[in-house]
């Protein structure tokens, strides 16, 4: 028993030393860019009632959530994703705010996954949300600082991949799909599953031509010059005004410089149902998971009682970490720390040495000899 209680559970792990110091590096460069955009920090809860994440809300599942109860018997999780929580805290205490609203936030996320997937089960996640914006402009401001922040913390070699939900939807409308359909058929083309994908078009009896726009969801990807082909594929207004709105962020990406980090792919759906326009993810070489997720929810407050529009995306500080690593970025090694040697004869003498150090910022330790 002593030698299994000096172990952690599987998917959570200790940090000490550099990889620490590296860690808080990496917080503290991504703070300093959000921080230039304005954006305030705020703080939630790790634990909330059920419901914040319940099916209803359309964020993780009921079986990945570490659930416990209080002495009232309410069931309550450890919070998997931080943006319902921001947009109950926004609802509850900014329910009458028509302007913009911009929030940050850093803390930790728990997930109950299958120890298969190697991921871990607390992860650190620093995020913004944009609240009360509408516009392509929001959405562009969004892509902007995910841009400056990642390359703030020294990544250089990473790109961010953008769709549009309402594209998906708009192919979904035009075949005449329900929405327990449109929803089976987004899992299985954000996992890829393309097969399971048109065995399920083929029982819901969609005509070839339908199928043929959204099993091909796969293959519109790629730099801007694919949009304008997606838009003449897609045979209804919904989704050609999905496209326009992806041409019009584009140009104004160009004016912020950040373009040639930017591509376009379709076929990305995410498995958060309240996701309603634009999404992206950043992905960079040596991790496997996407370092960065995000998109447009403009109907996630109305859960909470707030009709209002939002986007927001957050960054997943340990995946950046270990890209950094793989990639051998410089990260700058914490200051050395003092060492001064006493006894009891001279103990008066050294800490006035020490404190003098300390008063001009520098680290000191004392030590009995």
């Amino acid at each position: 028993m002593s030698q299994r209680l000096l172990h952690t559970p599987e998917g959570v792990r200790d940090l000490y030393g550099k990889e620490y110091a590296g860690k808080l590096h990496v917080e503290t460069r991504l703070k300093e860019s959000v921080r230039l955009y304005g954006y305030e920090e705020i703080q939630t809860p790790t634990f909330e009632f059920f419901d914040i994440f319940s099916s209803q809300i359309g964020t993780t599942p009921s079986k990945e959530l570490y659930k416990f109860f209080d002495k009232e018997g309410n069931t309550l999780v450890l919070r998997p994703d931080f943006t319902p929580s921001i947009a109950r805290c926004a609802a509850k205490y900014f329910c009458e705010e028509q302007v913009p609203l911009r929030f940050s936030y850093l803390g930790n996320t728990f997930t109950n996954t299958s120890n298969l997937q190697g991921k871990l089960k607390e992860a650190t996640q620093m995020g913004v949300e944009l609240i009360n914006d509408p516009s392509v402009e929001a959405d562009a401001e969004m892509i902007s600082l995910l841009v400056r922040a990642l390359q703030n913390t020294g990544l250089e070699r990473f790109q961010v991949a953008i769709g549009d939900v309402e594209y998906f939807k708009g192919l979904c409308e035009e075949a005449g799909l329900d929405e327990e359909t449109e929803l089976d058929l987004r899992t299985f083309i954000s996992g890829k599953n393309y097969f399971a994908a048109q065995e399920l078009l083929q029982e819901r009896g969609v005509g070839k031509s339908c199928q043929d726009r959204l099993l091909g969801l796969a293959d519109l990807f790629g730099e801007m010059g694919s949009l304008p082909q997606a838009g003449a594929a897609a045979g209804n207004q919904r989704s050609r005004k999905a496209i326009q709105r992806l041409e019009r962020l584009y140009s104004l990406l160009k004016l912020y410089e950040v373009e040639t980090y930017v591509s376009f792919d379709l076929g990305m759906l995410s498995k958060y149902r309240y996701y309603t326009g634009v999404i992206f993810k950043a992905y960079t070489y040596g991790v496997g998971e996407a370092i960065v997720k995000g998109g447009r929810y403009d109907r996630l407050l109305q859960q909470f009682g707030k009709d209002a529009p939002a986007v927001g995306f957050v960054m997943v500080v340990d995946s950046i970490l270990e890209a950094l690593s793989r990639q051998r970025a410089e990260i700058p090694a914490p200051e050395e720390i003092r060492k001064i040697s006493y006894e009891n004869s001279n103990f008066a003498e050294k800490l006035e040495e020490a404190e003098l150090l300390r008063r001009e910022g520098i680290p000191v330790q004392l030590i009995p000899v």
